[in-house]
């Protein structure tokens, strides 16, 4: 947020002194006297809770501020007291736009703000650190996805023991993929089979798929060949019997595994929202974004992806830029995700989702806006594609839609050993990594509860920011050294890869 005052005994909430807007901390009801600040208005109309409030006159055409920024232009007059939505409130968001580098100098080096701090990890060869020390079974090819699963059922049951789980990884991909989606298939699972929080890596190919192992096998950056053994289907005399066999073996090895004390240089984290609410830029977001300065200030990396949920707010971003190089490359992939709507045909603001605008997010300025927060106030180090590894310490840029399943998936494949996956509407989905859901409401923490990790609501009834953030970097430690998350109690494992060319 960019005031640090307390929202106890207001009615709404305005974010920045400049706001034309506040968001409803209750369902506001016409014709009673709401207090805002050192206002006083009377809403004409319902207004929900998370939702905006009028606090002052602006005109058909004129921008509408929240978070100090534009999040649209009025499609009427709005009086003082209107409720601010759809009916009210469109984009301004257009093709194109290019950047110019201002440098922004409020903002945190890595490792400016040193840690005394530690988790328990899993040292890797090579020097990565895993939170899980699990034996993953990657399928090639959607063909063998089954055979993957059922091998990882029966290999839990017999090898099990010692391990912090032994799990399928399977999509529908892998034939009948051309060019780039073969390519895109073949790096996200590279990356998950190079990933630390895997001790051992079953690959299981049916033989004929257009994935071949060897390819696969290829592009995994940092990969320990000990860790790995391979099936393949159409050559096995009894690929279940074979590969429950070879996951006995993996998991042997990674037996002898132990955890020891990993300084915060060591943690990689990924940032992800879905299903946002009016409230998501007010606790979920900022508060994700402090364990970002957090990480980072510490030496270590995070990773925030959802390239079409910055639109509107990339200056923000960009102007963080360690240098005019990681600006100019993270401009160039904006540019690009906006070509790619438009390419197709589609309006590069379709965006928020129903729920979104449900929640009290009109347009897709404002939902960015908000969905920025995640970064803090760390410096950009880095832009990658879509399947690269982060290497470098600091906040990386990673190319990816806004889908959860499809960003998530390429945070875990960036290298993220844990997600900070922020919802004000909530989600079951889990991923390959521990996924720390945090929650913007204390309403839908205590409704959700057996889906959300961490509740940032006390945030919207006067609890200090301070105190919260220490609470949940806690969790994130916790999380980081064997606890299990609610995505893992549930064995919510999802992966998703980008589809984006032409299939056979």
């Amino acid at each position: 947020m960019n005031r640090t005052d307390t929202m106890t005994g207001m009615d709404a909430f305005r974010v920045n002194t400049a706001d034309s807007v506040a968001v409803a901390l209750r369902d506001l009801s016409p014709g009673e006297k709401v207090r805002i600040d050192d206002k006083v208005l009377v809403p004409s109309l319902a207004i929900a809770r998370g939702h905006k409030v009028a606090l002052c006159p602006v005109r058909e055409g004129e921008p509408v501020l929240r978070y100090g920024w534009p999040i649209g232009l009025a499609s009427k007059d709005i009086a003082p007291g209107d409720h601010v939505h759809t009916h009210n409130l469109t984009t301004a968001l257009q093709p194109g736009g290019g950047l110019t580098y201002t440098a922004d100098t409020n903002i945190h080096a890595p490792g400016s703000r040193p840690l005394d701090r530690t988790f328990a990890g899993y040292r890797r060869r090579g020097g990565a650190v895993g939170t899980r020390n699990e034996i993953w079974i990657i399928a090639t090819v959607g063909c063998v996805a089954q055979t993957a699963r059922r091998i990882a059922g029966r290999a839990a049951a017999q090898h099990g023991d010692g391990l912090d789980g032994i799990h399928a990884i399977t999509h529908p991909f892998g034939c009948s993929q051309l060019g780039g989606d073969l390519a895109d298939t073949r790096a996200i699972l590279a990356g998950l089979a190079s990933h630390p929080n895997a001790g051992g890596v079953l690959i299981v190919g049916l033989g004929c798929e257009s994935n071949q192992i060897e390819a696969l096998l290829a592009a995994a950056p940092g990969l320990d060949p000990s860790r790995v053994r391979i099936l393949r289907a159409q050559s096995a005399a009894d690929e279940l019997e074979e590969g429950v066999a070879l996951a006995g073996e993996l998991a042997e090895i990674a037996r002898h595994d132990r955890r020891s004390p990993c300084p915060v240089s060591d943690l990689v984290i990924g940032v992800k929202c879905g299903g946002s609410d009016g409230f998501s830029g007010l606790t979920a977001n900022p508060l994700a974004g402090r364990m970002t300065d957090m990480v980072t200030g510490a030496g270590g990396t995070s990773i925030i992806t959802e390239i079409p949920e910055i639109f509107g707010a990339e200056h923000l971003l960009m102007n963080r830029a360690a240098d005019e190089g990681v600006f100019a490359a993270g401009a160039r992939l904006v540019e690009r995700f906006k070509a790619y709507f438009t390419d197709n045909g589609q309006p590069v603001h379709e965006n928020p989702s129903p729920g979104n605008i449900a929640g009290g997010i009109t347009t897709l300025e404002e939902k960015s806006l908000g969905a920025v927060q995640k970064a803090g106030q760390a410096a950009l180090t880095d832009v990658i594609a879509y399947g690269q590894r982060a290497t470098r310490p600091g906040l990386t840029l990673l190319e990816a839609p806004g889908n959860d399943a499809v960003s998530s998936t390429a945070l875990a494949c960036a290298g993220a050993q844990i997600i900070l996956f922020t919802t004000g509407r909530g989600t079951p989905l889990g991923f390959p990594v521990p996924t720390v859901k945090i929650a913007s409401t204390s309403s839908l923490a205590e409704r959700k509860a057996h889906w959300i990790d961490f509740d940032a609501g006390p945030l919207l009834t006067g609890e200090k920011m301070e105190i919260v953030e220490a609470r949940l970097f806690d969790l994130v430690l916790a999380a980081a050294s064997g606890q299990p998350t609610r995505n893992e109690h549930n064995d919510e494992r999802e992966i998703a890869i980008w589809k984006r060319g032409v299939t056979l």
